[in-house]
């Protein structure tokens, strides 16, 4: 028998993609019972709204979970590594924003508008994982695509916000500016090098190949969620001086031909898309357009003329909205509407 209200517990609550998660599960109206925000102990007895409730943060631990239907992990791998499986055995479901399981063969790996089928295999491990952030906006895209012509390969170059790497990441890029227009020395701690004004080649750390663990993220992800596993697939992933949204230049070759014609009908009928592409008008995706919206925008469509089926994108999203917090909660609307 279907529930009301259900249990909810968010852990990282005070981290950046944490406070997002409680934002959406207001805004989107989750039929939400208790609310339980869960943190490091210098986050604890601070208290954050909830439908105009202020609920006291607690510190996260092993009985954190008796109670709770659904627990929403932000919180770091290591955290949700030791954690997660204590939640399931404290009968709640897991949806999980870090890389801790994504790539376990027994752990879903969904993104709503492209495999929510996968979603019912949680009862292997009572665990779904959410992707990178920049990999759920790009196959958001692809999926369609790839439906209709089927996609050969893909080449992505990112061009990632600082908010991608947490809230000190944002703060570090502030001072810095502040620092640069007053003559004053800047300093670094999150990047290794200068971020404003600045583009670093380097998300994460470098893997043997040159390829970086973000990239490779890209990569892998992409396979498992499309189902592709050989699909040929490169990625160059950029840090750049944005506080939040991510752009993505995506060059796709499909088997069948598209002309940018098809692909805009396409992406128009396709979920979670909004098309920005009148650049006659200046109008195409920016990340200060994506701030704040659910949608993943698109716009750019052109034909590849270098090759005989080639499709370029330019795909934009807010990394902490649809890239984890609202893409972990629509993962559990689908699972109170469909499995438990």
């Amino acid at each position: 028998m279907k529930k009301e209200k259900y249990n909810v517990a968010v852990v990282g609550a005070t981290g950046a993609v944490g406070e997002e998660m409680r934002h959406v599960l207001q805004e989107r109206v989750f039929p939400v019972g208790e609310l339980r925000l869960l943190a490091s102990e210098r986050s604890a007895g601070r208290t954050l709204q909830f439908r105009n409730k202020e609920i006291r943060v607690d510190v996260l631990g092993e009985d954190s979970f008796k109670g709770i239907d659904l627990a929403l992990f932000s919180a770091g791998g290591s955290v949700s590594a030791k954690f997660a499986p204590l939640a399931v055995n404290a009968r709640a479901v897991v949806v999980d924003n870090t890389a801790c399981f994504r790539m376990e063969p027994d752990i879903p790996l969904v993104v709503p508008e492209v495999n929510p089928q996968e979603i019912g295999r949680y009862k292997d491990r009572g665990i779904i994982a959410n992707p990178n952030c920049s990999t759920i906006q790009m196959v958001v895209a692809l999926k369609p695509i790839h439906d209709a012509a089927r996609i050969k390969r893909v080449v992505v170059s990112t061009y990632q916000s600082v908010s991608g790497a947490g809230r000190m990441a944002m703060e570090e890029l502030s001072h810095q500016v502040s620092a640069l227009f007053n003559g004053k020395e800047i300093e670094k701690q999150k990047f290794p090098h200068q971020i404003a004004f600045n583009c670093i080649p380097h998300i994460d750390v470098f893997l043997d190949g040159g390829y970086t663990k973000e990239e490779m993220k890209m990569i892998n992800e992409t396979r498992k969620i499309l189902g592709e596993p050989s699909l040929r697939m490169t990625a160059t992933t950029v840090r750049v001086p944005v506080f939040c949204g991510h752009s993505e230049s995506v060059n796709i070759e499909t088997e069948k031909k598209l002309t940018a014609k098809d692909v805009r009908a396409i992406l128009r009928e396709a979920p979670g898309i909004l098309i920005c592409d009148e650049p006659e008008k200046n109008n195409y995706p920016m990340p200060i357009d994506a701030v704040g919206k659910d949608a993943t925008l698109v716009g750019r469509i052109r034909e590849d003329d270098s090759v005989p089926n080639g499709i370029n994108l330019w795909v934009v999203a807010d990394n902490l909205r649809k890239g984890a917090a609202l893409n972990a909660v629509q993962i559990a609307e689908v699972l109170i509407r469909d499995y438990i």
